[in-house]
């Protein structure tokens, strides 16, 4: 069976392409999913981009879109038009199939690829003079305590005495400024979408295309102004 990652947040959007173990048993890990190959996306242009290269992908390897078993993909957070668009994909595949979806928080991903155990919080820029603050506690799993949106002063005093782990210069760079343990990381690529992904489905943690959401953690400037007006 293979398992189909994708991320479209950002900028550093891309696909991964999983082939699962045939049987699952309860001494199995994330790690025992080979990864059969891992594709970029350039930001921006995702629309266009995603189905074919999905498409290409499964050709290059000799698959349809029938041998796809399981979804994994990024709902948040992340740019708006990019969500909707990885989103809209996955939800249409996984329909068509009748295949379930694993969501998977981008701030998880970060979380684990520190490799850091006890409190983390996993933090994005968010733009504005915001982050994207996780917090989460790590063993072999994430178990996510909270996910909130702060201003840069709101997060350096919520981190202290937690391990923070970014993608991100800016943050890490304003962490250590403050006195704050900082693990800086590679920004998370599908692969590892694709391997939070089968935990949860070992988990029985998955979506239905109806019930998939973005976990957008910011209000919508469209929102906001809906609201105010």
């Amino acid at each position: 069976m293979l398992l189909l990652a994708a991320d479209t947040s950002g900028k550093h959007g891309s696909i991964a392409l999983a082939r699962l173990p045939q049987q699952s048993t309860s001494h199995q890990n994330s790690e025992q999913i080979e990864v059969i190959e891992t594709v970029p996306l350039a930001g921006g242009t995702f629309s266009a981009q995603l189905v074919p290269q999905i498409a290409a992908l499964l050709s290059k390897h000799g698959f349809t879109k029938e041998d796809i078993g399981a979804f994994a993909v990024v709902s948040g957070p992340g740019s708006f038009t990019g969500l909707r668009v990885g989103l809209a994909a996955i939800k249409a595949l996984a329909e068509v199939l009748g295949k379930p979806i694993a969501a998977v928080s981008l701030l998880e991903a970060v979380s684990t690829a520190g490799q850091s155990h006890g409190r983390v919080m996993a933090a994005l820029e968010a733009g504005r003079d915001e982050v994207y603050a996780g917090e989460y506690e790590v063993a072999e799993r994430a178990e996510m305590l909270n996910e909130r949106l702060l201003t840069k002063d709101e997060f350096v005093a919520s981190a202290e005495g937690w391990t923070v782990v970014t993608p991100d210069q800016s943050i890490a760079d304003m962490a250590r400024n403050a006195g704050l343990a900082v693990r800086q990381v590679e920004h998370p690529r599908s692969d590892a979408i694709a391997r939070l992904g089968w935990q949860k489905f070992r988990a029985g943690k998955t979506v239905s295309p109806e019930q998939l959401e973005a976990n957008y953690i910011r209000r919508s400037d469209a929102e906001i102004f809906s609201k105010s007006g």
